[in-house]
């Protein structure tokens, strides 16, 4: 209470002069209508710039969430085309294949926040906030909105690690899209936004700007996923082959929402993968 007092002494001369100037406002308002409505104007215009503010604010917090619903119709929507992909080459095996049985969805998604992001090392890890609990397991292929991302190799209740595609160490198997023509991806190190095709045929037709996509060669990512472009080419020693260089689509700097894709065949096609034939007779 003492502090109140001493706060109300200490400026009660702001105090009176706020209350003579409300008190004149309030006088002249009601003398003179021209006054008022401009007193009015400018106390709704406060008001206005006030709400305004508070709209911002209240919008800002709730970009998080906006972003969220957007990833997670993004990802049903690019399930829906990887499994419209899949039923498309079902159809055609119809065409030419009367005992042809129809298969179940191929493809879905779990969408994760990143928790954790390197892109400085030799070695690049990511660590997002989903686990075996929700269905996550080592060899998913990882995505977001832009194109691929990395592997899942260990993966705990709650939490998973994943390489990502600028680690020294992996390869991804890649084509230009809408040609026959596969290579492999390999980051080199450096500009985390910069990778290399290699292993592509000297007589492959390719123009600066075309796309790069997954060749659907492996049970980790499904055909097209986007990769990124194709900057310019960089010559091998080897005569019969060149080097592209990359620009990747995905912006590793700024990773926040991932997708782990769920390949429901893939257990099936790995084993097919391994399985030891025996000599022939």
């Amino acid at each position: 209470m003492r502090n109140l007092l001493n706060f109300i002494l200490r400026y009660s001369t702001w105090f009176v002069f706020a209350f003579y100037v409300l008190l004149s406002c309030i006088l002249l308002s009601r003398r003179d209508d021209y006054h008022a409505s401009v007193l009015l104007s400018s106390a709704n215009e406060v008001t206005s710039a006030v709400y305004r503010g508070a709209t911002g604010v209240s919008g800002y917090f709730y970009l998080r969430d906006i972003n969220r619903n957007l990833q997670e119709s993004n990802a049903a929507l690019e399930n829906e085309i990887l499994n419209l992909r899949s039923q498309l080459a079902e159809y055609k095996a119809l065409v030419s294949d009367s005992s042809y049985v129809r298969q179940e969805q191929r493809f879905d998604y779990t969408l994760a926040s990143v928790i954790n992001n390197s892109t400085r090392h030799p070695r690049n890890y990511i660590t997002i906030n989903r686990g075996t609990n929700d269905g996550v397991r080592p060899g998913m292929g990882v995505v977001d909105q832009n194109g691929i991302v990395g592997i899942v190799n260990v993966a705990g209740p709650h939490t998973a690690r994943v390489i990502s595609i600028i680690n020294e160490t992996q390869h991804f198997s890649v084509k230009l899209k809408d040609t026959p023509y596969v290579g492999s991806l390999s980051w080199k190190g450096g500009d985390p936004g910069i990778a290399y095709m290699e292993e592509v045929p000297r007589h492959a037709q390719f123009h600066i700007g075309d796309t790069v996509v997954t060749s659907g060669f492996s049970t980790t990512f499904p055909y097209g996923i986007n990769v990124g472009t194709v900057m310019n080419r960089v010559r091998m020693t080897d005569d019969n082959f060149y080097i592209l260089k990359i620009r990747l689509a995905s912006d590793f700097k700024t990773l926040s929402t991932v997708r782990v894709i769920t390949d429901f065949y893939k257990a099936e096609l790995d084993s097919l993968s391994t399985f030891d034939v025996g000599p022939t007779k």
